[in-house]
């Protein structure tokens, strides 16, 4: 293979992935050269055991850190189990549930029949939550007999810490994958680990499902972007899918927003087959391997109709169904082909929405409305006064993504790196993507193709799509910035390192020549790499010697409360983010919990919160005692919140979805009346003969109150 030449019917990405520069190196008269064969085989080894060692470290870094944040190996059991705030608790304590049970299989058999959960409710926990990594964790932990080993508690962190090994490595992969060399693999490590306030959040939110499932992500990505390598055996095709199908599989299992993640990750995938920048029958296993993962799931966790009912499996279904319906979408002229395209992508929408509404019909599924009423109204499609999207808007977490990220990713000179190669390959793409719709490919020379062709392969054409759809998420919802971010290394790295990327670029200033082309590839990375351990080596060190500790008295005194002086039986009722808590803690039933994907649960959740709203106390006593409440825990944190603006406050959200006026200075909605009550949680504090015949104060320090309910009361 010595020269690049377009052989008729075949598509322009779908090019050698060697440049003519690299060839010319390691070939000489059809001969390949023993020293060009052993330099690969060194460079390979060498690189994996550079990715392996990068990602050992960042593993260790992260479990330090974790150490150095809360003396964790000195705090008591309960303030470690504190420290697994709001739903990380939640999932923790199925996994503490299934270690104290008397054997694995009556433990699998609590959790299908789960009546502590939520009160008055039995439920399936394997089919509602996605807590099969817990299961699987305390299944080895019983049969290998860790305890001899480690901790429950630490043999399950440190499984989550050793993911960000697998999570590097995966990374380190992929960028060494689409530049050609594993350089660019440290650097997107190096970028990773400088910037890990704004990559990972792993050291502080340990069993927050995204912390298991995105090292998944991140090996599938990896896998998709070998996968779309030219002239793949037939071997390694095979096992590359079987790499992707148990990547996407276990992404699946672990996160319960798996169906949107691979939904954006299908139309990447669409948009570039549209474009014919990707082959089309690796896109369509892609997208067989995304509904068979997602059915196994589903199957799993006992036919989750959400599951069912997803965007994902409608989306690919219809497209799938349509490309059978218009099978001559690659031909013609430029604007024939824009208008096939055009009645293409309208078939397969209008296909996904009827598909979907005619599941969501037939399941009578209401469980996902929330997150589509929340990005109605993100997105300015209407004000809305439902609480549950209200709750949602008002969370930093599902806001914009904050300016200062920006600067942060400068500093380290990431950010800056990202938008030269971005606005580079954007430009490639839309130049091969419009030679592709035009049919003028086969009219160009093959030495002409080469200046933009063989940088946008389709590994390459896969990432930056896959990135800018990502960063739009990341945009606009905060809490997703953690799937763009790692990407934003990977993709700047490889660009930097890539011969392709330089080829064009000095080619286009008339600079041209392979030496020119080696020294840029090879001297970026080692300048910028140099630059990074020289700004922030100090201050890594400086991080892993700066020693803190635990300290949150008021919930270790309300825990340990709980646990002496309320009977085993008792329901509690409180906030979901303390709730989890309790439950991990003290093992007490819940009336209501963070894990939101639930219609009757979110409505069960804004009944109890009524305690922070204005209502009378027989209404709010015939509330609680519906959900068979004991006791109600109130925090002055949340009735005298601060920490949002007015309008965003908990009591401001229930008041309006009262139809009450707020509280304090501004405006209120003309229709919204005053309320003929005062706020719940203030008044019951001054123990009026109203208030103290519903409930009693058993317990109070500066942070909560706890009240015991009446028996037996009636209420008017």
């Amino acid at each position: 293979m010595t020269a690049v030449r377009q052989r008729k019917g075949i598509k322009a990405t779908e090019v050698p992935e060697e440049s003519v520069f690299h060839e010319k190196n390691w070939k000489l008269n059809g001969k390949t050269l023993a020293g060009g064969k052993l330099w690969k085989k060194l460079s390979l080894i060498v690189g994996g055991i550079v990715g392996i060692t990068l990602g050992i470290f960042t593993s260790v870094y992260v479990a330090t850190l974790h150490e150095n944040d809360l003396w964790f190996s000195n705090i008591k059991e309960v303030e470690r189990e504190i420290s697994f705030r709001t739903e990380c608790g939640l999932y923790y304590s199925y996994y503490k549930q299934m270690l104290q049970a008397p054997s694995i299989q009556l433990g699998l058999h609590r959790l299908m029949s789960d009546n502590k959960t939520e009160s008055m409710r039995t439920i399936n926990i394997l089919e509602r939550m996605n807590v099969y990594q817990e299961v699987f964790l305390s299944i080895l932990y019983r049969v290998f007999h860790m305890n001899n080993f480690f901790e429950p508690v630490y043999f399950y962190i440190y499984t989550l810490f050793s993911l960000q090994a697998v999570y590097v490595a995966a990374l380190y992969v992929t960028s060494w994958l689409l530049s050609g060399t594993w350089l660019s693999g440290v650097l997107a490590a190096f970028w990773y680990i400088t910037n890990r306030t704004d990559t990972t959040r792993v050291e502080f939110t340990i069993p927050l499902r995204e912390n298991w499932a995105l090292p998944f992500f991140a090996v599938q990505i990896a896998a998709i972007t070998f996968l779309f390598r030219s002239h793949l055996r037939p071997t390694h095709e095979r096992l590359t899918l079987l790499a992707v199908f148990i990547s996407t599989f276990l992404f699946s299992l672990a996160w319960q927003f798996n169906q949107f993640m691979l939904l954006i990750q299908a139309l990447v995938l669409f948009t570039l087959d549209c474009l014919d920048l990707l082959p089309r029958g690796k896109v369509t296993w892609i997208y067989i391997i995304q509904v068979a993962s997602l059915l196994l799931v589903c199957l799993l966790q006992f036919f989750n109709s959400m599951i069912v009912g997803s965007l994902l499996i409608s989306f690919n279904l219809s497209t799938l169904l349509a490309r059978k319906l218009q099978n001559n979408l690659k031909t013609g002229g430029f604007f024939s082909r824009l208008g096939k395209l055009f009645l293409h992508i309208l078939l397969v929408l209008c296909l996904t929405f009827l598909v979907n509404n005619f599941i969501k019909k037939v399941l009578n599924l209401e469980s996902d409305e929330h997150i589509f009423k929340f990005l109605k109204a993100k997105f300015g499609f209407g004000a809305t006064r439902d609480f549950d999207a209200n709750l949602y808007l008002c969370e930093e977490a599902f806001g914009l993504l904050p300016f200062n990220t920006f600067t942060r990713l400068s500093g380290t000179l990431v950010f800056y790196a990202y938008i030269f190669v971005l606005l580079v390959m954007t430009i490639t793409s839309a130049v091969v993507a419009f030679q592709n719709l035009s049919g003028s490919v086969n009219n160009k020379p093959a030495d002409k193709l080469q200046k933009c062709i063989t940088l946008l392969k389709p590994g390459v054409a896969y990432n930056l799509v896959h990135t800018i759809l990502f960063g739009l998420l990341a945009l606009s919802t905060m809490r997703m910035k953690y799937l763009w971010t790692s990407h934003i290394c990977v993709f700047a790295a490889s660009g930097l390192c890539s011969c392709d990327m330089w080829g064009l670029i000095l080619r286009f200033v008339h600079l041209y020549t392979p030496q020119r082309v080696s020294v840029i590839r090879y001297l970026t990375p080692v300048l910028i790499l140099l630059y990074l351990c020289y700004k922030f080596w100090p201050g890594v060190m400086a991080e892993l010697s700066e020693l803190r500790e635990f300290y949150d008295p008021d919930t270790v005194e309300l825990m340990n409360w709980i646990k002496s002086n309320t009977p085993k039986k008792s329901v509690i009722a409180g906030s979901m983010q303390l709730l989890a808590g309790v439950k991990l803690c003290t093992g007490r039933i819940l009336t209501n919990h963070p894990h939101y994907e639930d219609k009757s649960l979110r409505e069960r959740t804004k009944q109890v919160y009524q305690v922070y709203a204005k209502r009378s106390p027989e209404e709010v006593y015939r509330i609680l005692r519906s959900f068979g409440t004991d006791f109600v825990i109130l925090e002055d944190s949340i009735c005298y919140e601060r920490r949002h603006s007015r309008g965003c406050r908990l009591r401001d959200l229930l008041d309006i979805a009262n139809g009450h006026t707020m509280d304090g200075p501004g405006e209120n909605d003309p229709d919204l009346k005053h309320s003929p009550h005062p706020r719940f949680c203030e008044e019951i504090k001054r123990d009026l003969p109203s208030y103290t015949m519903y409930f009693a104060k058993v317990f109070q320090n500066k942070t909560f109150h706890v009240y015991k309910l009446a028996r037996h009361k009636k209420t008017t």
